[in-house]
């Protein structure tokens, strides 16, 4: 009996302690959007924080690394193509 309540009590406060790092490391990445700073890194990383303990962020956090991938992939090839035009020019 004591034992499940320990347990329940220390996942639960791990919980909460990956949750409010999380949300605080996120809040920060999305005023950095609006001020000066590292806005690209800080949000990924909030919410790889809080991925650690929730679904909902680990979805949101898989979501943007494909749409980073797609965007990286359509700039390479946009690249690529205007290197060849200048190239066959």
């Amino acid at each position: 009996m004591i034992k499940r309540v320990v347990h329940f009590t220390y996942r639960t406060a791990r919980r909460v302690a990956v949750g409010v790092v999380g949300v605080t490391v996120l809040l920060l990445g999305l005023v950095m959007i609006v001020t000066p700073g590292p806005a690209i890194v800080v949000i990924p990383v909030g919410l790889a924080i809080l991925s650690i303990e929730f679904t909902w962020a680990r979805m949101w956090l898989k979501r943007l690394r494909e749409t980073i991938s797609r965007r990286n992939a359509t700039d390479r090839n946009d690249r690529a193509e205007a290197h060849r035009r200048r190239a066959t020019d």
